[in-house]
């Protein structure tokens, strides 16, 4: 019997374990053209949290009592596919479960000997893509400018941070911590860093950190964190919206500054995007992100925590900031 987590229930604010369910199946039998699957990592991210919610979105919600996917790295331990071989590791979209089968379609070769197998579910994989097309399509830095990046100790905005600096940016980080602060700044080579948690004035702190002024706004983060950012933008700035994860767990909609006489004022673009709609350019982000991860432009850290039990908790700890860098569980 293998292991699978469905979602229980879709969650009212936080997401609790009971959320969740462990359900037991048969192992997994293929057929021809099928390859059975173990699960080596799971990749949980904080955009899962909205495909648990009802209505309509850039990607369909999960179905309750059926299997959660997210991002994953598995082995290929049986293949009927001539494509696929025994031992061969793979990434793409997985379901949470420990064994599965799969045709092949979606999932891509990845080689472990070159970089971590779970370097494919952050700098090389979505996250990377993510920050890398975010930043270079919409963001287009200029040398000299000035990026801020909220959420800028989690996965996607660590990236950022560094595509900025090879790009020859000024990069201010947003962070939840002393130790996340430092981190930005002796690690990822932010310019400079702010501690949110020990800031009594955003705007006032941004505006600190900024000397020159905002071009360019990556936000992971929305809420009062955003309003202080976009008070210190400059003329013809970027704002690329990425993430809100400060309203992921929100039961209403919550009202702030009313941003449209600010944009107007500063002829300032904000737009949001998925990776999906960069899809074209994946194979682009792909060898440029390797480039600059072999020439030792770029690191990454990461959080791992191991045991499939524990992919729920690793979930979760995601809105209590618990991870540095990409959160990913070991299988």
């Amino acid at each position: 019997m293998i292991k699978t987590i469905t979602l229980n229930s879709r969650p009212v604010g936080k997401p609790q374990l009971t959320d969740f369910k462990f359900v037991s199946e048969e192992m997994p039998k293929i057929d021809a053209g099928e390859i059975l699957l173990k699960t080596s990592y799971i990749s949980v991210d904080p955009y899962l949290r909205g495909r648990m919610n009802e209505g309509k979105s850039y990607i369909a919600p999960f179905e309750l009592h059926k299997p959660i996917n997210s991002g994953g790295v598995a082995e290929i331990v049986e293949s009927n596919h001539p494509s696929f071989s025994k031992g061969d590791f793979v990434s793409g979209f997985l379901e949470w479960k420990e064994y599965q089968k799969s045709t092949g379609e979606g999932l891509l070769k990845i080689t472990p000997s070159k970089t971590p197998l779970s370097a494919y579910l952050g700098i090389l994989g979505m996250t990377g893509f993510t920050a890398y097309l975010g930043l270079t399509e919409i963001g287009a830095p200029k040398k000299g400018e000035t990026i801020v990046v909220s959420g800028a100790a989690g996965a996607v905005g660590s990236v950022v941070g560094q595509v900025g600096k090879i790009l020859g940016c000024r990069v201010v980080g947003i962070a939840g911590s002393e130790e996340k602060v430092e981190m930005l700044k002796k690690t990822f080579g932010f310019d400079e860093a702010i501690n949110y948690n020990t800031t009594t004035n955003i705007t006032e702190a941004i505006a600190a950190a900024c000397p020159n002024g905002v071009d360019i706004y990556f936000d992971n983060v929305g809420g009062s964190i955003s309003d202080g950012v976009l008070a210190n933008v400059n003329h013809f700035a970027r704002v690329v919206l990425c993430g809100s994860i400060s309203v992921y767990n929100e039961t209403s909609t919550p009202t702030g500054p009313r941003v449209e006489a600010l944009l107007i004022k500063n002829s300032a673009l904000m737009q949001g995007f998925t990776i999906g709609d960069y899809t074209k350019k994946l194979p682009e982000a792909m060898e440029q992100l390797s480039k600059w991860l072999m020439d030792g432009k770029l690191t990454f850290t990461e959080t791992i925590v191991e045991g499939f039990d524990n992919v729920p908790q690793a979930f979760m700890d995601l809105f209590e900031g618990k991870n540095k860098g990409k959160m990913i569980v070991k299988i």
